[in-house]
């Protein structure tokens, strides 16, 4: 084994100092990733921290903080006067209830070089323990899989010769484009013709999309914090300039964005508005007017990200900006059919013409084919109201689960935790009273048959929260999983 001092520890461990995420709990995230891709195998001696501090320009305690947490969770082990060493992953298997969804070994001897990103990973954890949150995924045991499967084979049915099929593609996208955004118009108060609207197959594509098209290296993009680790994710990857400003009880700070205005050019400001991911709350109907003002005096392009549209709770759901654009500052983007199974949930990009016309190019090359018959279907599903009874339907069903949920929470964990009822989405943001660690709190939960994913944990040093889903869980499972929570706390608290 190489000399510890030889690993090049800055080349696979990216530190961020300016985020909100405590530099420790960045530290055991890095130190994790780099084990499970092989950049640190079994066995490999660690410099002291000493040392190691000084090649990570980190604080030596928050080092020997985050060292304590790896060794908790299986990932380091030291000898005494032997110093600390890399632990196969088969102890880590051991030490611990989940694994990585895709595990990545790497290549020694590969036969050409290529570009690694060290922003663009995949966040997804998979756990086979009884009892799981999430950050606020629908129930799939509510999808009506049989009249779905029942609308497809009936057109398949249908299907003419593939000469007759290819020609009537563009006619049939574009008459599903007619019916959906009549669909948008309707339900959200935007006013948009079909020239207005790209359609793809998944939110994240058309998130993509509009930051490949819209943003720039030299670009600056201001964020809210905290924010939505997938969508952070994709705007790093632009490799524009990144500014957070904080989330207050009535949204963003627009005192601080105008600020930033007044002595920077800012190109896009990335907004979830009507639902803040992670926190909930709405953008204030003052805030919201602010907004638009500040866009429209600076020159600044709103995208605006809409991704629980579904999931609202009263007849009178909060508009998205889209609805009061006037100078056409807004990009829209939002997801459809969450309630849907698989392949069936939509995308897409609400926007100028021009702006959508270019989007459509590169579309051509990530998606160039049309799921003509899925097109049919859910045309058909709009155009007959079925869509808006299941809504209507599935909107009754996780309202009461809501209710349920904070029932539970209120009757458990009682002056443990704060939190608001959120009008919409389907997850709560708890922030808990007591400042523990959320590393700790994960590792006792998994050891009592619960899984929280870490994307789930929001630590900071004036922070310790977790975004708690509930729609996906019936009752006595959200009792359960509360009890868990409750169990937990006073274990690690205590």
């Amino acid at each position: 084994m190489d000399s510890p001092v030889e690993i090049p520890f800055k080349s696979f461990i990216q530190l961020k100092p300016e985020e909100n995420t405590a530099l420790y709990l960045q530290i055991v995230f890095e130190f994790i990733k780099a084990i499970q891709t092989g950049f640190l195998p079994e066995g490999t001696k660690l410099p002291g921290t000493r040392i190691l501090c000084k090649v990570l320009a980190v604080n030596r305690n928050t080092l020997i903080k985050a060292f304590q947490d790896l060794e908790s969770q299986g990932w380091i082990e030291t000898l005494p006067n032997k110093g600390t060493f890399i632990l196969s992953q088969q102890k880590q298997k051991n030490k611990t209830d989940f694994m990585a969804a895709k595990e990545i070994t790497a290549e020694t001897n590969i036969g050409f070089s290529f570009q690694r990103s060290t922003i663009l990973e995949n966040p997804t954890e998979i756990s086979n323990l009884p009892y799981q949150f999430n950050d606020g995924m629908p129930d799939l045991r509510l999808m009506q899989t049989d009249v779905l499967a029942r609308l497809y084979v009936s057109k398949l049915k249908r299907r003419k010769t593939f000469k007759a099929y290819e020609q009537i593609q563009l006619r049939s996208h574009l008459n599903f484009k007619t019916h959906f955004s009549n669909y948008l118009n309707l339900t959200r108060g935007i006013r948009i013709s079909t020239s207005n609207l790209l359609t793809t197959s998944s939110h994240e594509i058309a998130l993509y999309l509009v930051t490949k098209v819209l943003i720039a290296p030299v670009d600056k993009v201001v964020v809210a914090s905290p924010g939505y680790y997938m969508s952070n994710m994709t705007l790093t990857n632009t490799g524009a300039q990144i500014i957070s400003i904080p989330v207050n009880e009535d949204g963003i700070d627009t005192k601080r964005l105008k600020e930033i205005c007044e002595t920077s050019v800012i190109r896009v400001l990335y907004l979830t508005s009507s639902y803040h991911y992670p926190t909930t709350i709405p953008l204030s109907a003052k805030k919201r007017m602010e907004v638009l003002e500040l866009a429209n005096q600076y020159g600044f392009v709103i995208l605006e990200d809409d991704y629980d549209f579904d999931f609202h709770y009263d007849n009178n759901p909060v508009l998205p900006l889209a609805a009061f654009d006037s100078n056409q500052k807004v990009v829209y983007i939002g997801s459809f059919g969450k309630s849907l199974p698989s392949g069936f949930s939509y995308g897409f990009v609400a926007a100028p013409s021009e702006f959508i016309k270019e989007l459509e190019k590169h579309q051509n090359i990530l998606e160039p084919g049309i799921d003509v018959l899925k097109e049919q279907v859910l045309t058909e599903w709009i155009t007959e109201g079925e869509v808006h009874r299941l809504s209507k339907k599935n909107k009754k069903i996780y309202k009461e689960r809501r209710d349920q949920f904070i029932s539970i929470l209120n009757e458990k964990l009682n002056g443990s935790i704060t939190f608001k009822i959120p009008p919409r989405g389907l997850a709560i943001w708890v922030e808990w009273l007591d400042h523990f660690n959320l590393i700790t709190f994960q590792k006792e939960c998994s050891d009592k048959g619960l899984f929280l994913p870490k994307t789930i944990l929001y630590q900071t040093k004036n922070l310790t929260a977790t975004r708690l889903g509930f729609g996906h869980l019936e009752k006595e499972e959200m009792e359960k999983a509360i009890s868990i929570l409750k169990e937990c706390l006073e274990i690690i608290t205590h």
